[in-house]
């Protein structure tokens, strides 16, 4: 539930960074990092923890949201005449705060200049992916709203099998399939859908056009759903609408022993990077490295790409409470391509796969 004190645990978290940080506070530009740490969902607004407490920017619009969202957090609201710079200086001004933490990854150029050419006596520390990397790490809450994202995208893709015809295009199946998960009780896609037939299931990030599922046999669906609350899920399957030839079945179990290598290999203090390389060198061994050159995976929550990433040379350890996509892939340019992909929570053991999509090698045909 989500309740103030938990937003405020969210914030302590933080606030006890600031001093390995050398920041006496911090200014929370990121809209979605703004989200987790204090309930609130609109945007336009930031968050400024001071050495007096915790305080948010926002307008005249969001009054009665905040009051709504965010019982307990102190509030700025500016005029309409005063532009979010003017109200950022006059708040850290006010602060007498000398170290301020900003994250550099998520502030516009013409803040930063502001704040450094008007805030005077403040030094400006960049505290780049400090809440992304607290993010990283779901607790039970967020764990079960991704798991509630998870049977949302099932249902929607239970939904979207069952409407496949010869006629029907992308464009058609990706409206049609973001309907359904609203009708589910979603809030919708976790972002545009990519429904991708014949040679385009070999662009990984395709926009689904006016090609007609009678066109080729290939067909490539990466969706996912959000639920109410903002948690999201990532799936993708890639079936096969007409006969299968050997050289789509060579690619397809290729990727889906490729992933299950990887997702074997998932637990607590391994390295992201040791993640990626099963699945890669898997694919370089069975003659397709070159024709997988994106990531393994990465984590979900409020937004779809989150931290870790599974990445060629990451360092960076995974830890229980991490929900993480497994998606290896294989493209080739002017025939198609393969990408399986399935949602994985690491727990205190190993991991636990949260999506239950069939993926074998039988559940690949399908009849339109």
């Amino acid at each position: 539930m989500n309740t103030p004190e938990r937003f405020a645990r969210r914030r302590q978290q933080l606030r006890k960074l600031f001093k390995s940080e050398n920041v006496a506070g911090m200014l929370i530009t990121a809209e979605r990092n703004v989200t987790w740490l204090t309930g609130f969902t609109g945007d336009s607004t930031y968050l400024f923890l001071g050495p007096d407490g915790d305080l948010l920017l926002s307008d005249f619009r969001y009054i009665t949201q905040l009051e709504e969202e965010c019982p307990g957090v102190e509030t700025f609201i500016r005029k309409s005449t005063m532009k979010m710079p003017e109200a950022v200086l006059q708040v850290i001004g006010k602060s007498k705060v000398e170290r301020l933490g900003i994250e550099g990854h998520a502030m516009t150029v013409e803040l930063f200049q502001r704040l450094q050419e008007e805030l005077k006596g403040v030094s400006l520390t960049a505290v780049n992916w400090k809440v992304e990397e607290l993010r990283s790490v779901k607790d039970p809450q967020e764990i079960e709203e991704i798991r509630e994202a998870v049977r949302l995208a099932e249902r929607g893709f239970d939904f979207l099998k069952a409407i496949l015809t010869p006629e029907k295009t992308e464009c058609e199946l990706a409206h049609e399939l973001e309907h359904a998960i609203r009708g589910f009780g979603g809030d919708g896609l976790s972002f545009p859908a990519i429904i991708a037939v014949g040679d385009r299931a070999a662009l990984p990030h395709y926009r689904p056009g006016t090609i007609k599922l009678k066109e080729s046999p290939i067909l490539l669906v990466d969706w996912g759903a959000m639920t109410k609350s903002g948690y999201r899920s990532d799936l993708t399957r890639t079936m096969l609408t007409g006969k299968p030839d050997r050289k789509f079945q060579k690619i397809y179990e290729t990727v889906l022993e490729a992933q299950r290598l990887s997702i074997e290999a998932i637990a607590p203090g391994v390295k992201c990077g040791d993640v990626d390389a099963v699945a890669r060198d898997f694919i370089k061994a069975a003659g397709y490295g070159k024709y997988f050159d994106h990531g393994l995976g990465h984590g979900i929550g409020l937004d779809i790409h989150e931290l870790p990433r599974f990445s060629q040379g990451s360092e960076t350890e995974l830890k229980p409470g991490m929900v993480v996509t497994v998606e290896p892939g294989i493209y080739l340019p002017g025939w198609g391509g393969v990408r399986i992909e399935d949602d994985v929570l690491v727990t205190k053991q190993g991991y636990e796969v949260l999506s239950n999509v069939p993926k074998d090698w039988d559940s690949v045909p399908v009849a339109i």
